[in-house]
């Protein structure tokens, strides 16, 4: 685990005090979030956007989103209901525009139905879209649509039944679909078609839309209704409209049945199919046959549906249910039938509230499953045992079963808990490797977590290529077949990985610790006490919350009370004391009040004050002295009791007066050395020779005659402590406490210039020797004790409720600062030393829409530069830090230039996607070219069996470049050691990658450039582009086996076999080469399947499909089946279905048409049993996909596969032409494929590997080059040459004649010859792309968070 330690001292527009902690998020945000494929997540709490990095589960950043326009400043600003990252990639065309953060925009939509843009780099929006400000109907959900492949669309669901579609640079509304009255739930995009989305709702309607432009013509629209159960949705919706009255109409889904959900997700494997999850029903439907594949009702003991997510991976489901707990399920082999194979807890039941929390959210981590595909094809399995294993280490031992798949959940409860959960499926121990394929078997990335392994932080333990590689090495090192590993004998585990508490319910109270110069005298010493960074959060739940305000999250949060916590105070700074009252009954009206000190070292909580029978009056309020030895407990319309808070709290008098408030002296501390004189311009400047550093700073020398002085300014000696009050009558007056004494101070009281008081006085503040007063009418009073001084103003608001002054440190030319929180929910800064205090005021212009319940001082400033710091607990539950700068008497928010207090993280925040753009680029690029693992500055010890690097220290002193693997083949030699000295600033503080990812790029950077790419891409979050470069090598193999196959082979060869065998070839090409990367089973494809382009993957993934069918009837049904059947090969099956058509059907004279045209492909006999069925006249045409079918009869397998594609079938025509067709033949309809797949689609990853596959490498280069991605396109040709260099390399290997012919023939790619003009402008645009990079790093100022 990483060693704490603060984040690089790097500058940062937002490294300042300003910060904030969300409350927890509620049903009131439809349970919206969003894990972006970069490993951010962002969900609403409030009105406000938490920004989490999901791999550490440290708080990134708060967004508030503004308060409306047209609404007043004292309204609360509404809640945020959904969130949605952007789809964009990092952009890289640098040569033609400036660096943009387009990659980390933000949608958000809230319920008053605005959509906004936030770019989160900024932390503001960008962007507000045209929704109706009449209509107030909330958004429920919102989705990304890409319509054309450099910009999206933004869908959202409005109100119960609207879907709109927005252009997202001028914001207007260009397309509106009404449902109702249907509730529309949720909306989702299509994995396989960017252009495609669907939308959900409550009743089972389902609608497909295909975004081909942004006018209306431009958009299909497809209609489905999936069949459930509405018995208890209609109940609901009776009742709803019986107790509103119809006033609801506007509220979407999760408003008008906040528990009644209905979600649903494409299938990341199978396209067309969806699984979609109802309260009580689980639903497997395929689009393209309209109809329900599989249909299962709740088990049987379980909550209901909250949520269905499937595994990228795997053939699993994983579905939440609204009581807190997550089934599996698997489907059965060649069949969609899911089964529910386990069911796990997502709210341990041990060290939970009372009630549980809810789930309100799920999700599945995405680029986990990316950077799982790349270990499990390139980890290095060696056959024998591993001579380094590490006894030391707990992680090396091998008696844990194999591991075939790893999930990482994210799950977000209501009491402010976000849990990252680790799903393991676990094989039979008795699987073994098998030697001669580099695949692993089954899908082993990552050793198993320990299950005590359950912390608050996260703790890397292991990189999946290294602990899966010692997982294998301790396998049996003999060969052996491969092995059958099913679904269904795999066991599955579930393990909490990561914990993160955000404040845990909505904040009531909030203490920052004061400590004095007596509250460490009585211990010896002449030092103030220590002002900690923390602050105390009374909740709506009972609990205090204490938080680090260094850190900005929550250190310790201590169930205290059973309901709200009233009031709240630190005893110095390491006890608490809190209370809460409840009424006994309404009759006799008696109160029970809790009074409790809780420790915050031991998490003690011990109360006191404990009475038999309850009281007649409910405590008010509490006061702490600021030594926290003394405390006031103020009754409602009774005495005030004065309390020593010893080891066992005693009660030293009970004060029969009428008192208003009370307030104890702020702590004083001993004068500083001399300082110069200041200048006085108030009363308050006069009364003193020196400024006095406040007590709330840190440890500052002091001698004992300076300990002395303070009594002769006014205040009492060591042990005593003095605190103001004022009466109902306006009579005010000074109470020293000393030991078990209590006197009057009798101070000088004011002169006859003070105001006859016109209201009572509701706030008071008191520091030595001033007393500062405000009333119910807004007017604000000053008195010096000591002279009898005094002043007034009226500050034109409501009654004032809190006074604050400000902490005060040597040199600062005034001690009269003061926050005023007035009874209308806000705030304002007064310095009273100014000759007129309002006008100079800092009233509260940058928080609308945030009311403030409570606020203070923090008490950490150490120099006059240090800006004043705000804490304020919001009514939206929020808690936030405002930084106040003060210029000599000016005062004013925001960051000015100064030094950066660094923020302290337990660990480094690793997540590259967050550095400036340029850096970005520069670390995407020194990780494809190839790093040495010791660059990586981590706290792990076993990356290369390495000691233990100190921050800083470096492995070559020398030059940066001998950091590079090896000279980088393309491109300017001295760009890699610059951008390395660039990004010297984050390696020196570890947050480059975090142990685990560093671990994997060590195994990885020697298996050769593609694996290097498909890393960098997937550190991004670049999923589509790592698969691209995992199957690149498999592509490329396959075009130059089939080049192969062109050329003439030996004599001899063509005399014992006129043509190679395709697979014969390959197998002789890979049967001497060492254990290339790209090669692997059928079974470790996982998401790899979007990128299938090969004959017998693409043959497969039909026939799998099949058998779903077969029970289906309907004639649509028979046409889909026929049409299946045809693709695959199977005519027999194809001519019997259509022959068991009844002649009563509409389809009956097509059918038989294509039945004895297909019959006459089998059989004479089949096509005699055909013709005897037919009717002689075919009265009518068939759809478009029979003439297809009559092609295939006479063997026109080309034109088939054209008018399939025609009709828009592309996958339909792969599939046939991988049945029929071979050689060019094959590729043509893959390079027309590919094309459709890149302008259409706007997929370029997926057309390049068709491409690749087709042969055509140059139309890759156009395509890359039309992106402006001149790297990748660099970067894809130094792969190419690679690859083709090591499967020419191992040809030769070989003494026969036709390996030479081969070598000859194959000397370069077709298309990427050295000399070739296209491949000379890649090298000349990749060395202007470095230029530009480094000059634009150069530029940008390093900053982490």
């Amino acid at each position: 685990m990483s060693s704490p330690r603060p984040a690089p001292p790097v500058h940062s527009p937002q490294d300042s005090w300003d910060s904030m902690l969300p409350g927890p998020p509620s049903r009131n945000n439809f349970g919206s979030s969003d894990l972006s494929p970069s490993g951010l997540l962002a969900f609403p709490s409030g009105s406000s956007i938490s920004v989490l990095d999901s791999r550490s589960l440290q708080l990134v950043s708060t967004l508030p989103l503004p308060v409306p326009p047209s609404t007043s400043s004292n309204s609360l600003s509404p809640f945020v209901t959904s969130v949605r990252w952007t789809p964009l990639p990092l952009r890289r065309d640098l040569l033609s525009t400036e660096p943009s953060s387009s990659h980390l925009l933000l949608a958000a939509a809230d319920r008053q139905g605005r959509i906004c843009l936030l770019d989160f780099r900024s932390r503001s929006p960008v962007l507000w879209f045209e929704t109706d400000p009449a209509s107030k109907s909330g958004v429920q959900d919102l989705c990304w649509v890409q319509a054309r492949s450099d910009s999206c669309l933004l869908a959202s669901i409005n109100g119960p039944s609207t879907l709109s579609l927005y252009n997202i640079s001028s914001g207007r509304c260009v397309f509106q679909y009404e449902a109702a009255p249907e509730f529309l739930s949720c909306l989702r995009r299509d994995p396989f078609d960017s252009r495609h989305f669907c939308v959900l709702g409550l009743k089972g309607f389902l609608l497909s839309v295909k975004v081909l432009g942004e006018t209306e013509a431009d958009i299909i629209l497809r209609e489905f209704q999936i069949p459930t159960d509405c018995a208890e949705l209609q109940k609901l919706e009776r009742d709803a409209a019986a107790s509103t009255n119809g006033s609801n109409s506007l509220s979407p889904a999760s408003a008008a049945f906040p528990l009644y959900m209905v979600r649903f997700a494409f299938s990341p494997h199978w396209r067309h199919i969806v699984f979609v999850s109802f309260p009580r029903e689980l639903v497997v439907f395929d689009m393209k046959y309209e109809t329900a594949l599989f249909t299962t009702a709740l088990p049987r003991g379980c909550g209901k549906f909250l949520d269905v997510l499937p595994d990228p991976n795997k053939d699993l489901l994983y579905c939440a249910h609204l009581d807190g707990k997550l089934s599996t399920w698997r489907r059965k082999e060649r069949e969609q039938i899911h089964i529910m194979c386990s069911m796990e807890e997502l709210i341990p039941s041990i060290g939970t509230s009372v009630p549980s929390p809810s789930i309100l959210a799920v999700l599945i981590c995405q680029s986990d499953s990316t950077f799982q595909n790349v270990g499990k094809l390139y980890s290095d399995v060696p056959h024998s045992s591993s001579p380094d294993v590490d006894f030391d280490s707990p992680f090396d031992f091998c008696d844990e079963p194999l591991l075939v798949s790893k999930t990482h959940l994210i799950s977000i409860s209501d009491d402010g808990k976000i849990w990252n959960w680790l799903l393991t499926a676990e094989g039979a121990e008795s699987m073994q490797k098998d030697d001669t394929n580099l695949g692993l078997v089954a899908d082993v990335s990552e050793a198993p977590v320990p299950e005590t392994n359950a912390s608050m932080v996260v703790s890397s333990t292991g990189g999946p290529a290294m602990e899966a590689g010692k997982q294998l090495k301790c396998l049996d090192g003999s060969r052996s077949g491969p092995s059958n590993s099913t679904l269904e004998d795999m066991s599955f585990k579930i393990s909490l990985v990561g914990q993160l508490q955000l404040l845990s319910s909505t904040v009531t109270m909030l203490a920052v610790p004061s400590p004095s110069l007596t509250a460490t005298l009585a211990r010896g010493g002449n030092y103030p006490a220590v002002a900690v960074p923390l602050v105390a959060l009374g909740t709506q739940i009972g609990t205090i919350d204490i938080v680090d305000v260094s850190a900005n999250s929550v250190a310790a949060s201590f169930s205290v009370h059973n309901g709200m916590v009233r009031g709240l105070r630190w005893l110095g700074n390491s006890r608490l004391v809190s209370f809460s009252y409840s009424q006994v009954n309404e009759k006799s009206g008696g109160y029970i009040n809790r009074l409790v000190v809780t420790c915050t070292r031991s998490g003690l909580n011990k109360t006191f004050r404990v009475l038999q029978k309850p009281e007649r009056a409910p405590i008010r309020a509490l006061r702490a002295s600021s030594s926290g030895r003394y405390l006031l407990i103020l009754f409602r319309d009774a005495p005030v009791e004065v309390w020593a808070m010893t080891k066992t709290p005693i009660m030293l008098r009970s004060l029969a007066l009428p008192f208003t408030v009370v307030e104890w002296t702020l702590p004083t501390v001993p004068r500083p050395a001399q300082t110069g004189s200041s200048r006085q311009s108030s009363s308050l400047s006069r009364d003193r020779t020196d400024l006095a550093s406040d007590g709330a700073s840190t440890p500052t020398q002091a001698s004992s005659s300076d300990s002395k002085a303070v009594s002769s300014d006014g205040s009492q000696d060591d042990t005593s402590e003095s605190f103001a009050f004022a009466l109902v009558n306006g009579a005010l007056g000074v109470f020293e406490v000393h030991g078990r004494r209590i006197r009057d101070f009798r101070p000088k009281w004011p002169s006859s210039s003070f105001v006859s008081f016109d209201g009572l006085i509701t706030a008071m503040a008191y520091r030595l020797p001033h007393v500062v007063m405000g009333d119910r009418s807004g007017n604000i009073r000053w008195w010096d004790i000591t002279t009898g001084h005094s002043s007034s103003f009226n500050t034109h608001r409501e009654g004032i409720r809190r006074i604050k002054f400000s902490p005060v440190v040597a040199g600062d030319h005034s001690r009269g600062r003061i926050a005023v929180l007035f009874y209308d929910n806000t705030f304002s800064v007064f310095d009273l030393d100014s000759q007129d205090p309002l006008a100079n005021s800092l009233l509260q212009p940058q928080f609308p829409g945030t009311l403030v319940l409570e606020l203070d001082w923090l008490p950490l400033r150490t120099d006059k530069k240090d800006p004043l710091v705000l804490c304020i607990a919001g009514a939206d539950g929020s808690f936030r830090l405002v930084e106040v700068h003060t210029n000599d008497k000016k005062l004013g928010y925001g960051p000015q230039s100064r030094n950066i207090k660094e923020r302290f993280r337990p660990m480094p925040l690793c997540s590259p996607i967050l550095l400036p753009t340029p850096h970005a680029l520069a670390l995407r690029m020194v990780l494809q070219l190839g790093v040495r693992p010791s660059w990586f500055n981590t706290c792990s010890t076993t990356i290369e069996k390495r000691p233990h690097l100190i921050p800083g220290a470096a492995l070559y002193s020398g030059d940066l470049r001998n950091y590079m693997i090896e000279l980088p083949p393309v491109g300017d030699s001295v760009v890699p050691e610059m951008l390395l000295k660039i990004l010297e600033p984050y390696r020196k503080e570890g947050c480059i990658i975090d142990d685990e990812r560093a671990k994997l790029y060590a195994k990885l950077v020697n298996k050769g450039c593609s694996v290097r790419f498909a890393f960098a891409a997937a550190i991004f979050g670049e999923s589509s582009e790592a698969f691209f470069w995992l199957q690149l090598p498999h592509a490329l193999k396959y075009l130059i086996n089939k080049l192969v196959n062109k050329y003439p082979q030996n004599p001899h060869v063509a005399a014992s076999n006129s043509e190679l065998d395709d697979t014969a070839i390959l197998k002789r090409i890979t049967s001497k080469e060492r254990s290339m990367p790209g090669t692997r089973k059928k079974d470790a494809l996982g998401q790899l399947r979007l990128m299938a382009f090969e004959q017998e993957e693409l043959w497969e993934t039909a026939n799998e499909r099949i058998p779903w069918h077969e029970k289906l009837e309907g004639e649509e049904a028979i046409q889909n089946r026929v049409h299946e059947l045809v693709s695959v090969g199977n005519l027999e099956a194809a001519v019997s279905l259509l022959l068991s058509t009844p002649p009563e059907s509409s389809y009956f004279y097509p059918n038989a048409l294509r039945a004895v045209a297909l019959s006459s492909a089998v059989s004479r006999s089949l096509l005699e049993l055909a013709v005897k069925v037919v009717a002689a006249n075919m009265v009518r045409t068939d759809r478009s996909l029979s003439g297809t079918h009559l092609l295939c009869a006479v063997g026109r397998y080309q034109e088939a596969c054209s008018q399939l594609q025609d009709a828009g079938c592309w996958t339909d025509a792969a599939t046939l032409a991988a049945t029929h067709l071979k050689g060019s033949d094959y590729s043509r309809v893959l390079q027309r494929w590919a094309g459709h797949v890149l302008h259409a689609e706007h997929n370029i990853w997926r057309a390049l590997i068709l491409y690749v596959a087709a042969g055509a490498l140059q139309e890759v280069l156009v395509a890359l080059r039309e992106a402006q991605q001149p790297d990748t396109a660099a970067m894809f040709i130094l792969a190419c040459r690679e690859i083709h260099e090591e499967i020419i390399a191992n040809l030769g290997n070989s003494d026969d004649e036709s390996s030479s012919l081969m070598k000859d023939k194959l000397r370069h790619l077709p298309g990427l010859d050295p000399d070739n003009e296209d491949v000379i402008a890649v090298g000349e645009f990749y060395g202007q792309y470095q230029r530009k990079l480094v000059h634009l790093c150069m530029d940008s100022q390093p900053f982490s968070d």
